[in-house]
């Protein structure tokens, strides 16, 4: 019970739990951040992980000297980009039978019918969107293994979304995260960027519903 509340105390004081990590392993933090970037893309039992504040926070810490920036960004990469070719396999091996079974208890059927739906109306180019849209950023991969989509393809797409997404948001967090006002109102910027992250999503909901009501009708 104490290891589940620390991890529960983590996902919501992703900060200060970065701090405790970089302190207290040294050169072993860099291997935490591979991995929590790597299960959070490549894990579909995982997509409650950060993503979005994590990074934006590592790029602050890139920018006060605590981490090296290079190793970082190039280590992170490699994780995001891993991750998803590890949950395209999974989801092209295993995928069809699980998403028939509609008592999964590992997965969340709804995440993965919104997920699919997500792909069929924008294909290929999902696996870039997705990247900065959580829990759709881990079905994602799934879902284009489950549809058997091209892997030279997948692959592509998987490289691009996976630079732009660790470069994109590690860049902000090194270029901004040190300024005055940043630094002063540091929660309310990563409150900011979860809800930003989480407003495409929020905008398909109410398409979605809207749609529903005039079917309706």
């Amino acid at each position: 019970m104490e290891i589940l509340s620390q991890f529960i105390w983590m996902l919501g004081h992703v900060k200060e739990a970065l701090e405790q990590i970089v302190t207290n392993y040294g050169a072993w933090a860099y291997l935490v951040l591979f991995l929590v970037i790597f299960c959070e893309t490549g894990l579909v039992v995982t997509p409650f992980l950060p993503g979005d504040s994590l990074l934006f926070i590592i790029g602050a810490f890139c920018g006060a000297g605590s981490l090296d920036p290079v190793l970082t960004v190039g280590l992170l990469m490699a994780a995001a980009i891993m991750g998803d070719n590890t949950n395209y396999w999974i989801g092209r091996t295993l995928g069809p039978a699980v998403f028939k079974r509609e008592d999964s208890k590992l997965l969340n059927k709804k995440h993965l019918e919104k997920t699919h739906a997500f792909y069929e109306k924008h294909g290929g180019k999902t696996i870039v969107i997705a990247r900065f849209m959580p829990i759709v950023r881990t079905f994602a991969p799934f879902v284009a293994g489950i549809g058997k989509m091209s892997y030279a393809k997948f692959l592509s797409f998987s490289i691009g979304g996976g630079m732009l997404w660790i470069g994109g948001l590690i860049g902000l967090g090194y270029f901004v995260g040190d300024l005055p006002l940043v630094k002063n109102n540091f929660n309310k910027v990563i409150y900011l960027i979860v809800f930003v992250s989480i407003l495409p999503g929020i905008i398909e909901f109410l398409k979605a519903k809207r749609a529903a009501c005039r079917a309706t009708r």
